[in-house]
């Protein structure tokens, strides 16, 4: 979009010879002077502009999560970042002396039109004003006046009179740049007659139009067009009320069909549609989450499958966020340290901060990442394309590790290696439920006979044998099958590209730190339930 933005200020400059003007610096008195004395007018030339400019605005709804009115958090947001950017001083003079833009008659070209009754009335104000003060003046210096009281109390009515007018406008725009928009609106949430306030509703709309007949009038200083871009995140994580609140409050800005607004709304539809369904927006469209969503996003864009450049790039980025994860550099002045004690002659350096067994536990972390990093390593075929779950890989790995070499000890020369404790974590992020199902049939059948020929079978057929049992549990245990990825990826991981034994997903179940046991209690329940049935 900002490309988008710069390419059309280009072309629209070669063809108007125009450039648009900027509030700020010694526009901000261009435009003041032009908010008082003058009205915008939307002419034909304005409307074939092609540049614009926009405006962009984030909005977490999880910051605000905690209000009673989800929406009006937005309002306030989009008040507040308008403000921000024009400043507050041209919005309160608008907000005062400003009037929105009409459209021109005929095929005028003129963008302005000066304010008349507004000119005559200063003026007016003004003549009056000097009026009062020389007779004021005359009454007070002049010898032989001095004494008629009524020239005194003629001029300091006068003066009076026209002064309070000017000292009102003054005090208005002095109370619109104290008083911010958002504040209004927040002092009317705050009320404790909030939810029964009548008037309400029309208020926050009254405010929100001021800004949008301000965005017009910028627009036509600017010489350019103007959108602002609202992106909503975050309503994955709030209350269903709250999604069907923010989303009504959309459609009421994007009402008026001139509204210079853009939503972007990311969200899961997996998990908005569902709050939708529960909420009490849903009457009239049959229940039907998904109904309502088409009904509202004018431009649906599903984010295609990421691709193995694009998982890598995420998996990088990831790694990133990590001070303790910058494996490269870690690796790094291992490798220098070691080049140093060979070129002192054989001379063995020990770092005092870290353990004797620190630069295996790093160079494990390395080669596990550098697993994920490869191309041609089946593993990065499995690498999910949230950035959520591969940030969560990212955390995991390096535990695991540590947890496996403490466990192994002396014996870390017979523990797994860094690559299938990669793979046991990408397994039990991707495919947590059904991983849970071959790990409590494990466990249930190493109860009744530990031997070495379970320890040898591998985990994929202890789980085709009980998949019946499992099919017959669907009902109860929905909602956990619900994590589970690809089901066909699953079969290819543990058939093929990475055959755990059963003696394998023993040993690494103890380090197995982003697994939810809980799901493996129910699970345990259900079978003993069952076995009773």
């Amino acid at each position: 979009m900002r490309q988008e933005m710069l390419r059309r200020e280009e072309a629209e400059a070669r063809r108007s010879r125009q450039r648009p003007r900027s509030p700020h610096g010694w526009g901000l008195l261009q435009l003041l002077w032009y908010l008082a004395f003058y009205n915008p007018i939307v002419t034909e030339s304005h409307l074939r502009r092609k540049n614009m400019e926009f405006i962009f605005i984030r909005f977490s709804a999880w910051q605000y999560a905690g209000c009673d009115k989800l929406w009006a958090g937005l309002v306030t947001t989009l008040c507040h970042h308008i403000r921000r950017h024009f400043g507050a001083l041209p919005l309160s003079v608008f907000h005062v002396m400003g009037s929105r833009p009409r459209f021109a008659s005929g095929f005028s070209q003129r963008e302005w039109s000066l304010k008349t009754g507004a000119c005559l009335r200063l003026w007016g104000l003004l003549f009056v004003l000097a009026a009062g003060l020389t007779i004021l003046l005359v009454a007070l210096l002049v010898p032989g006046v001095k004494d008629h009281r009524v020239l005194k109390v003629v001029g300091s009515a006068v003066t009076s009179l026209s002064g309070s007018g000017l000292v009102l406008g003054a005090f208005s725009v002095l109370k619109n740049l104290v008083i911010s928009e958002k504040h209004k609106i927040e002092r009317l949430t705050d009320s404790e007659r909030f939810t029964s306030q009548l008037g309400f509703m029309s208020k926050v709309r009254g405010e929100v139009e001021a800004l949008v007949h301000f965005l017009a009038f910028m627009e036509i200083f600017e010489r350019r067009r103007l959108r602002v871009v609202l992106e909503i995140t975050g309503l994955d994580t709030c209350y269903p009320e709250k999604v069907a609140g923010v989303l009504n409050a959309m459609n009421t800005l994007l009402s008026d069909p001139h509204a210079p607004f853009i939503f972007i709304l990311a969200v899961d539809p997996s998990v908005i549609v569902p709050c939708l369904e529960q909420t009490g927006c849903m009457k009239g469209l049959a229940d039907n989450g998904y109904l309502y969503l088409n009904r509202t996003v004018t431009l649906p864009f599903s984010i295609p499958a990421m691709g193995a450049r694009s998982r890598l790039s995420c998996l990088e980025a990831a790694v990133q966020t990590r001070e303790d994860l910058m494996y490269r550099i870690i690796t790094g002045n291992v490798e220098r340290r070691r080049a140093k004690c060979h070129n002192g002659g054989g001379v063995t350096v020990t770092d005092p901060v870290a353990p004797p067994q620190h630069h295996q536990v790093v160079q494990c972390i390395h080669e596990a990442f550098r697993c994920l990093h490869r191309e041609d390593d089946p593993l990065a075929r499995y690498l999910p394309s949230n950035s959520t779950n591969v940030r969560r890989i990212v955390n995991t790995i390096p535990i695991t590790i540590r947890l496996l070499l403490h466990r192994a000890g002396a014996a870390a020369a017979i523990a797994p290696s860094p690559r299938a404790a990669a793979a046991w974590v990408v397994l039990a992020d991707q495919w947590p439920c059904r991983l849970s199902w071959a790990l409590q049939c494990l466990e249930d059948s190493w109860q009744c006979s530990p031997t070495p020929e379970l320890s040898a079978r591998s985990l994929w057929s202890i789980f085709q044998e009980h998949v019946g049992e499992l099919s017959g549990l669907r009902q109860p245990l929905h909602n956990a099958l619900g994590l589970d990825g690809d089901p066909e990826l699953f079969r290819t991981f543990l058939a093929c590209d990475f055959p755990f034994s059963a003696g394998q997903a023993r040993a690494l179940l103890g380090v197995t730190v982003n697994l939810d046991h809980s799901i493996r209690h129910r699970m345990s329940l259900l079978r003993g339930l069952q076995r009773l049935q």
